[in-house]
């Protein structure tokens, strides 16, 4: 089989992004890099051609490897989503997680991708023995699975690579990409996602004291007034008064350090209490929302329709 070879540079860069990863207990510009090449086990080594990635693993950017695009993806699925769940979810991911590195290289000439949450989070194997320890050959097999079962196909739409942003768990919907990252995208706009409210991560309470949370908005304590709360239709807070000072629910979100952009801020005495419901940016697919889907059914086809309007399933 002919296939197209792609270079891909993963470097770690840390930001902020909530994915399934990191809730696993309740049930994720262009650089000058030294390539260094190194063998790796491969996935079909009969296959004359096939899509590569060069990884950086180091910070400063030293050196690199070289491995094919479906044993990246199997590192970021074991990252990004908790092995047990269900097959169809986990192919979701796997579609999910091959087409965001793939949009990524379409973006900008020679994008170095990272191999934390700036892009996705990429697991050596060393790395999934650590975390899954004895279950490791029954995990790591499952997620293999599910990403051959999908070998090469991404989502596009309109025939362009489509930017598959992913989450860990919604407030019972998704939210628009236009609002959170500013990007006008037909595709990512704000669907149901009632299967969240099953989990025990969906709602959680924030508390740290009023000093502390004046502190990190950056306003006076001597009152304390939260009002003109202006909540969306999917109730994520669009814009948020606090102590006189008018924030979106964005800047909220990032300053705190918040799990979700729908939250409810009181005061309890001398202590602030914020109760968020989900879990991440809510752009895209539920992670935990994929998994309700999957239990009830729905194939990973079913899944990626559901969270990436019109987009289309195709072969590189």
């Amino acid at each position: 089989m002919n296939r197209i070879l792609i270079l891909v540079v993963i470097i770690l860069v840390p930001i902020a992004i909530f994915t399934s990863s990191d809730l696993e207990d309740d049930v994720v510009s262009v650089f000058d890099t030294k390539k260094i090449s190194v063998e790796v086990p491969t996935l079909e080594e009969e296959e004359e051609e096939a899509i590569t990635v060069s990884l950086s693993m180091n910070t400063d950017k030293t050196d690199a490897f070289t491995m094919y695009l479906e044993e990246y993806v199997i590192g970021v699925v074991a990252g990004e989503m908790p092995a047990s769940f269900s097959m169809e979810a986990l192919k979701a991911q796997a579609v999910a997680s091959r087409t965001f590195a793939m949009y990524k290289m379409s973006t900008v000439s020679d994008y170095v991708l990272s191999a934390t949450i700036n892009d996705q989070v990429y697991l050596t194997k060393e790395d999934m023995q650590e975390k899954w320890g004895s279950d490791y050959e029954y995990y790591y097999n499952r997620v293999k699975e599910a990403v051959l079962a999908t070998e090469g196909k991404i989502l596009t739409y309109q025939g362009n690579v489509a930017s598959t942003y992913y989450f860990a768990i919604s407030n019972g919907y998704t939210d628009d990409a236009l609002t959170v990252f500013n990007e006008d995208k037909d595709y990512l706009v704000s669907v149901p996602s009632s299967w969240d409210k099953n989990y025990q991560s969906y709602s959680s309470v924030y508390t740290l004291d009023k000093n502390t949370f004046c502190s990190k908005l950056g306003v006076s304590c001597d009152s304390f007034v939260i009002d003109e709360v202006v909540r969306a239709d999917n109730h994520y807070v669009r814009s948020v008064r606090i102590n006189g000072v008018t924030f979106t629910g964005i800047e909220v979100f990032q300053k705190l350090n918040l799990k979700s952009t729908d939250f409810t801020i009181t005061l309890n005495g001398e202590n602030v209490e914020i109760l968020t419901l989900g879990f991440g940016h809510g752009v895209g697919m539920s992670q935990y929302g994929a998994q309700g889907m999957a239990s009830n059914g729905s194939t990973y086809q079913d899944i990626l329709a559901h969270y990436y309007q019109d987009t289309e399933i195709v072969n590189l």
